[in-house]
């Protein structure tokens, strides 16, 4: 399988070496987990968020971004690699033992430690082989849901980016938005949200009042997000390095609610995305080109003086920060295949400006991460959620059990309710869809294309299961990195 060549990493120091570059500029990565773009700044009515909101009036913010995959492991995986799941082999949680093909698959950490980088991380990496990202700092390593000692990260941050005058790359990886939504800690937020001050997420598509709970709990956690976030850029500030520094924050996938994380719809797949670079970056941008997070990394490189290979599926985001209008991308690509073997369900996305096409891979069959996301959090909803004969309980329905594919209007049907895959009218653009996510699947040597390496994998996947629940252990052996990682 053709993935992005180990030996290009010389090609990228030498890239960064010719081209002269001070490469002193520092990166600062912000991630938050399991949110969506509910932020006062994308528009959000119930939500405050002075401090992220301050950062896209200085920087610029991106109206539309997306991962490539609605699971925590595998969307990081491709923030730092540049990659696609399925080209990196992390296609499940690194707590279930899935990880990448290669250790020595080039990544964000090695490329900029070789151009004289000092590298760290807060937070969890959450992809497997953690050795595959030497990073020379790294602090709370675990994944924190219990929101313990918050005011570390920022202290640690302090301690790291003072070490040493040399340029840095920090990434700080926050617990909030994750399960449990935890309403206050430590005092954060000031005055938690209730079911009284918000309504449930349009694409949800209903007002249950469990919806309304969760809701709240979950605006709660990301007002506490943005209070962490402002004490982060404080303390960037007060080390005098904030006006070198390329800040960059974002979601790592949806919010751990109904047709949000864990599925290819908008509510999964769409994340905040703000970038502050003063001097360099225009202020008070917003750009509305489709933007993946395979852009990252050519968009670190470039920064610390090289250029990403054209093999790399994505490009740098620099000319959109700088205000310039570049030719940009038709088409945005994104996938599923599983977070655990309980919700092994393989899909592929392809969208433009206005509409979207889900394929599933295996239609007709009853998608399992349903039932799943239904029993753990939504108990009181499963049955009731899915009856009655509206566009909100057919939708249901069909996530429940897919067809083959699926088509929205997302101009006239944001929400993803109405699928047009049957609508002779939408019969030219359903082709056009389908064509461009075949040549990307072959572009980009999407083993799951091939029947027979779907099949396999699902084997692999059920026979792990003993009385009905599949063993969890971080420390299991997968072949698919073998098979997969030479398809044809």
């Amino acid at each position: 399988m053709k993935i992005f060549h180990y030996a290009l990493v010389g090609i990228l120091l030498a890239a960064a070496s010719a081209n002269g570059e001070n490469n002193s500029t520092n990166i600062l990565l912000i991630t938050s987990e399991d949110n969506g773009p509910e932020l006062s700044c994308y528009g959000e009515p119930y939500v405050k968020t002075p401090h992220l909101d301050r950062l896209a009036r200085n920087g610029v913010r991106f109206n539309r971004a997306f991962v490539t995959q609605p699971g925590c492991s595998q969307s990081r995986s491709s923030i730092l690699t540049g990659l696609y799941p399925h080209q990196n082999g992390q296609i499940g949680l690194a707590t279930w033992g899935f990880r990448m093909y290669r250790d020595e698959t080039p990544n964000m950490i090695r490329s900029l430690k070789e151009v004289g980088y000092r590298t760290g991380i807060i937070g969890k990496l959450h992809i497997n082989p953690a050795s595959a990202f030497p990073f020379d700092f790294k602090e709370i390593p675990a994944a924190n849901f219990a929101r313990n000692k918050l005011t570390g990260y920022e202290k640690r941050a302090g301690e790291f980016i003072r070490a040493s005058k040399e340029p840095f790359f920090l990434m700080v990886n926050y617990p909030d938005a994750h399960r449990p939504f935890i309403p206050q800690v430590d005092n954060m937020p000031e005055n938690p949200l209730t079911v009284d001050d918000v309504k449930p997420l349009a694409y949800l598509g209903g007002d249950h009042p469990e919806l309304r709970k969760q809701t709240a709990d979950y605006y709660s956690c990301m007002e506490r997000l943005d209070t962490l976030i402002g004490k982060l850029l404080d303390t960037l500030k007060e080390s005098g390095r904030a006006e070198n520094t390329l800040v960059i924050y974002l979601g790592d996938h949806g919010a751990d609610l109904l047709r949000g994380k864990r599925t290819p719809y908008e509510g999964g797949l769409r994340v905040p995305l703000i970038v502050s670079w003063p001097g360099k970056a225009k202020a008070g941008q917003v750009r509305q080109e489709l933007v993946s997070m395979v852009d990252l990394f050519p968009t670190a490189l470039e920064v610390s003086g090289g250029k990403a290979p054209s093999s790399l599926p994505g490009r740098s985001l620099l000319p959109l920060l700088k205000g310039e209008t570049p030719d940009w991308r038709e088409y945005l690509f994104a996938e599923w295949h599983l977070h655990s073997p309980l919700n092994f369900y393989p899909q592929r996305t392809v969208r433009n400006d206005r509409y979207k096409l889900i394929h599933n891979l295996m239609p007709g069959t009853e998608n399992p991460g349903y039932d799943w996301t239904m029993d753990a959090f939504f108990p009181e909803l499963a049955d009731s959620i899915i009856e009655g004969d509206g566009a909100v309980s057919a939708a249901y329905k069909r996530m429940k059990r897919p067809p083959e594919f699926e088509l929205y209007d997302l101009r006239r049907d944001p929400y993803e309710f109405n699928d047009l895959s049957d609508d002779k009218d939408h019969r030219q653009i359903l082709n056009k869809l389908k064509r461009e996510l075949t040549l990307w699947q072959k572009r980009t040597n999407d083993p799951l294309r091939h029947p027979e390496l779907l099949g396999k994998l699902k084997a692999e996947i059920e026979a792990t299961f003993a009385n009905g629940e599949p063993e969890k252990r971080a420390d299991r052996t997968w072949h698919y990195p073998d098979y997969l990682s030479t398809a044809p």
